[in-house]
């Protein structure tokens, strides 16, 4: 027994050396060179995606759109903070959803020098805060929240932790003194416990925004933010990292191109929603909506 794996140990070690030996043929290859191939020698590219309705179906749109170019898109699903991170590092190309002024400032004034956010926006009328079912009809604005503590336990029901949307919701609770704690989870358990109240008809404040297919399917409301501490009027850019409009300039150009308006970030929600009830994939969903908006993307790859 004590030769047999000794013989094994022995042979591991020949393999490793010979791939290692294999490996070394290759290392004046270009990193950049690298990064742009995939197992299929398509230029690839490395896209965050982050678990938000929106963000699934923007980052499968775009999936759609260039591998129908001739590109290989992978996922990096990861939260924010992450995402930031890792386009700093060079180690993921594209971060889809950067909202400013206010929402992602922190980011911004973090990594401002080591990633490229694009002054262009893909949508202009995003809007953020704290959300109530429209039946609780004695909270209308954030100061409210404190006389009515004890029916919400004093908890706000939020999402991924690393989200801009958490960090200035904490920002909130500190201005307008408020008793609660936030709660993290992820969008889809914040969205599971917003429906299943309002199902029941029971209190609940959740933050969220606007574009969501939410609105769509309850009846909702925004508080008053009297403080303006969410802001106003947000939009949505998107972040890539250092050198990538050199590596990819055609990508880099429809990225600046991109337009979206409320009916056409709707109905793209719609599709991606839709094709998941089917049990299908969100990228079906997406390439549908793809293929019925032509005329749409090519305003954006021209």
């Amino acid at each position: 027994m004590f030769f047999k794996k000794r013989i094994l140990f022995i042979t591991a070690i020949i393999f490793a050396m010979l791939l290692s030996a294999c490996g070394e043929g290759t290392t004046e290859e270009s990193s950049s060179n690298a990064k742009e191939k995939s197992s299929s020698d398509k230029p690839a590219i490395e896209m965050g995606q982050i678990n938000w309705a929106e963000n699934v179906a923007v980052t499968n749109m775009w999936k759609a759109i260039l591998e129908d170019k001739g590109y290989d898109v992978n996922f990096n699903l990861v939260d924010m903070g992450a995402q930031m991170s890792a386009l700093s590092a060079g180690e993921l190309d594209v971060n889809l959803e950067i909202w400013l002024p206010v929402q992602d400032a922190k980011y911004l004034e973090e990594y401002q020098d080591e990633v490229n956010f694009s002054e262009e926006t893909w949508y202009d009328k995003a809007k953020v805060g704290l959300v109530v079912p429209s039946y609780m009809e004695d909270v209308n604005s954030i100061k409210d929240l404190n006389n009515h503590k004890k029916a919400l336990e004093g908890e706000i029901t939020g999402f991924d932790p690393g989200a801009g949307t958490m960090m200035v919701t904490k920002d909130v609770i500190k201005e307008y003194n408020l008793d609660y704690e936030l709660m993290p989870s992820s969008e889809p358990a914040m969205l599971t416990a917003l429906n299943e109240a309002v199902e029941k008809k029971e209190p609940i404040v959740v933050p969220l925004w606007s574009p969501h297919s939410i609105f769509s399917q309850l009846d909702l409301k925004y508080l008053e933010d009297s403080k303006k501490v969410y802001g106003g009027v947000e939009k949505i850019h998107h972040a890539t990292r250092q050198g990538f409009a050199e590596d990819y300039p055609k990508v880099s150009k429809w990225l600046k191109n991109w337009k979206m308006d409320d009916q056409a970030i709707g109905e793209l929600m719609t599709a991606v929603k839709e094709a998941k009830e089917q049990g299908k994939e969100p990228i079906d969903g997406a390439e549908k909506w793809v293929n019925e908006n032509q005329d749409l993307i090519n305003e954006w790859i021209k």
